[in-house]
């Protein structure tokens, strides 16, 4: 898919999962939130409830080296977070 790039796997996303269904995915910017919950729809086999969407912004970080200090920027992207229904859950370890 093009518009889920990744899961966030990570231990507070682990928890919410647990608890109340809520689960994380890294999004192409462009995406909305209609072509998000598709996706989640197709990909996973669930039914969403709510799709809730942030974008962060890219941060300036800058380094000290030999030759002087190197100035860049880290990339920009868009987190959703998704609501499944009760009874539905998405496991993302299935196919290791």
């Amino acid at each position: 898919m093009d518009i889920l790039l990744k899961p966030v796997v990570t231990e507070k996303m682990t928890d919410q999962g647990e608890k109340s269904n809520r689960f994380g995915f890294i999004v192409a910017t462009n995406a909305n939130k209609i072509q998000i919950k598709k996706a989640v729809e197709d990909m996973y086999g669930v039914t969403v409830e709510s799709v809730n969407t942030m974008v962060y912004a890219g941060k300036k970080k800058s380094r000290h080296t030999r030759s002087g200090v190197t100035t860049g920027r880290t990339a920009s992207y868009k987190k959703a977070i998704i609501t499944v229904a009760e009874g539905d859950s998405i496991d993302f370890y299935s196919n290791i």
